[in-house]
């Protein structure tokens, strides 16, 4: 593999049914290549968190894989209502998510937690009105 391969996917708002299937593809195309299973394993988790995060603050949006034999990029980007306090919504246990959310098993606060957990690098840019666009790496 001399390039990246670039892996593309849109996250639909409130689709609890499809949450998870990009995450899901990613797992299965990251086997595929060979790719050992704690790195597909912290991908699958961290991919996994930030898609449900999309589906139930910010409306959908779009995530773009990234891998290269040095590392798997995921930039999730969103034009939710943006994060009103990084550091708050990094403490475990923290949620804004709504009732109607939390009665399906979602929203405990462990999301960006998470992420941050099972990747070597997390970057948050966020805006209020605008959206968030996060980016995980994941060294191989």
């Amino acid at each position: 593999m001399d390039e990246a391969i670039v892996l593309q996917y849109k996250v639909s708002p409130d689709d609890f049914t499809r949450a998870g299937e990009a995450s899901s593809d990613v797992k299965s195309k990251l086997k595929q290549m060979g790719v050992s299973p704690d790195a597909i394993r912290k991908v699958a988790i961290a991919m996994y968190e930030g898609e449900i995060n999309m589906v139930i603050h910010a409306r959908g949006g779009h995530i773009t894989v990234s891998i290269t034999p040095e590392q798997i990029t995921m930039e999730l980007a969103d034009v939710g209502p943006g994060i009103p306090d990084v550091d708050l919504a990094m403490k475990a246990g923290y949620s804004t998510a709504p009732d109607a959310v939390r009665s399906l098993g979602f929203g405990a606060g462990m999301g960006l937690p998470n992420m941050k957990k099972y990747t070597d690098d997390m970057r948050i840019n966020t805006k209020l009105g605008v959206g968030t666009t996060i980016t995980m790496v994941v060294n191989l």
